[in-house]
């Protein structure tokens, strides 16, 4: 399985799974977790995006979370956040899944692509223009690889959280006053945290979920239910 996120990498493990993690470069402070193999790739590089995953052979899965968030009120956003967040968010994803489906197809595997979108790409929230308009950009990229990659047995899906407690998603929502209104608006009263997205990305790369293609699993404790 082809991945990004730590505790995604640390359920697949446990499971089983052999992981190759791809971090953006080496600095000598992330150690390689058991049965993982670090790849060293900036995704922003259209070219040496494409061949570091292609190299790296058939594998069954692959977890799209590669990802920016840039915060600007609309009137505020620039050149560099809208590129940098598309470039990350949509444009990278598009490469790397070209790369791996093309494995998947000429080995025969059946396998399995969730991306990581959000919430916020169908309910939009202020100062997010640019994050909304990459995740609402994942869905359809999802849509279409579904129906694309569907004939030869490949399911595409997203995953779509409400916030993340991740340790930057602690930082950037540790405002009550930015979170609040947020919290509010959620059911079961808390946000997410990494276990809640690890256990739907893992349904979506199992057996359990091989009818279910061009879809997305929410994971909002209700937050699009109101």
């Amino acid at each position: 399985v082809l991945v990004w996120v730590k505790k995604i990498t640390e359920r697949l493990i446990d499971l089983g799974s052999f992981v190759y993690a791809v971090v953006e470069k080496e600095d000598g402070a992330t150690k390689p977790l058991p049965n993982t193999k670090q790849i060293f790739c900036d995704v922003s590089n259209w070219d040496d995006t494409y061949k570091k995953m292609y190299d790296i052979g058939p594998v069954h899965g692959l977890v799209n979370n590669a990802g920016v968030a840039v915060i600007e009120p609309f009137f505020d956003v620039t050149e560099h956040g809208w590129d940098k967040t598309l470039n990350i968010n949509a444009r990278a994803l598009v490469r790397i899944s070209q790369a791996v489906a093309k494995n998947m197809i000429d080995a025969g595997i059946k396998g399995s692509i969730v991306n990581i979108s959000s919430t916020i790409s169908t309910r939009a929230i202020p100062d997010h223009t640019t994050y909304c308009a990459s995740k609402g950009a994942v869905n359809q990229i999802t849509r279409t690889m579904a129906i694309e990659l569907g004939k030869y047995g490949i399911r595409t899906n997203n995953v779509n959280p409400t916030v993340v407690l991740t340790r930057m998603g602690k930082i950037a929502w540790s405002d009550p006053e930015k979170s609040g209104p947020i919290m509010k608006r959620i059911p079961l009263g808390r946000f997410a945290e990494t276990d809640d997205i690890a256990n739907a990305v893992i349904f979506m790369l199992s057996d359990y979920s091989t009818m279910v293609n061009g879809t997305a699993l929410v994971v909002d404790g209700g937050f699009l239910a109101g």
